[in-house]
């Protein structure tokens, strides 16, 4: 941990887990060197994520695994006790320049922001995404203990911010999908989650709503990551990309339509 004398600040690396052997290590690689406080908030993994952390001598937080993972977070960020705060996924990491950015912001005498934009890279199907909306893909993962916080409403939100949003120099590298299979599971799981959202909405499940779900949104998603954002450029992964973004509607449909089976 970084126990450098010229600090005037600490920084908190926040994470929340779930079955992360694969991909813990590597995060906590990258940000082992200019962290102050490790916390891991586990939603009961089975597999060994918990003895990676402990090797990096995190204080581990034990809940339940949550559908809506930004609860986790939520909780770790709340625990941080250190002025900077900087919340990541198991399957990310920070470049040099990004490390050497949040270091400058340790020593510095007073912060130019209480947020910060963090461009990411995407990792899909072997390529690093260049298009398709898929980069720069801002995130806002940098902030003042206190100044920002999630919604907890939905898988993809951004943080809220009391207070100055500025860009951090450098990049999260994102290796949410390496392989089709991996991507899989993730669409899964969100879609479920997209569902139960609809459901608690009171989506009636009439005619419109299924032409706008099977036809009317996907063909939008489509054409706007693909032609609009350019995905075309990235190739055969740009194309994948966009279907499976566009598809991703009528398969909420059809979970929200047995949802309501169901009841």
């Amino acid at each position: 941990m970084n126990k450098g004398s010229k600090n005037i600040r600490g920084l908190s690396v926040v994470l929340a887990v779930h079955n992360e052997e694969k991909n813990l290590a590597q995060c906590l690689d990258s940000v082992k060197d200019i962290l102050d406080e490790l916390i891991i908030v586990d939603g009961e993994s089975t597999d060994n994520t918990l003895q990676i952390a402990k090797t990096y001598g995190a204080k581990i937080i034990e809940t339940t695994n949550k559908l809506n993972f930004h609860i986790n977070k939520q909780m770790g960020n709340d625990k941080a006790k250190h002025e900077l705060v900087l919340q990541l996924d198991a399957d990310e990491a920070l470049d040099e320049e990004l490390k050497q950015f949040i270091d400058s912001m340790k020593m510095v005498e007073r912060l130019p922001a209480q947020a910060w934009n963090i461009k990411r890279k995407n990792y899909f199907m072997g390529t690093w995404m260049r298009k398709g909306g898929q980069y720069p893909d801002p995130v806002i993962r940098l902030f003042v203990k206190g100044k920002a916080r999630l919604p907890q409403k939905n898988v993809h939100e951004q943080m809220e911010v009391d207070g100055t949003v500025a860009w951090a120099e450098g990049h999260i590298l994102h290796y949410s999908n390496p392989d089709f299979a991996t991507y899989m599971q993730k669409f899964n799981t969100y879609t479920t989650f997209a569902a139960n959202a609809l459901k608690n909405e009171n989506l009636s499940l009439g005619l419109m709503t299924m032409l706008n779900y099977f036809v009317v949104k996907p063909v939008v998603i489509f054409l706007s990551l693909y032609i609009r954002h350019k995905g075309i450029l990235d190739g055969w992964v740009g194309f994948v990309f966009a279907l499976m973004s566009a598809v991703q509607l009528p398969v909420t449909y059809l979970k929200l339509w047995e949802l309501y089976e169901r009841k």
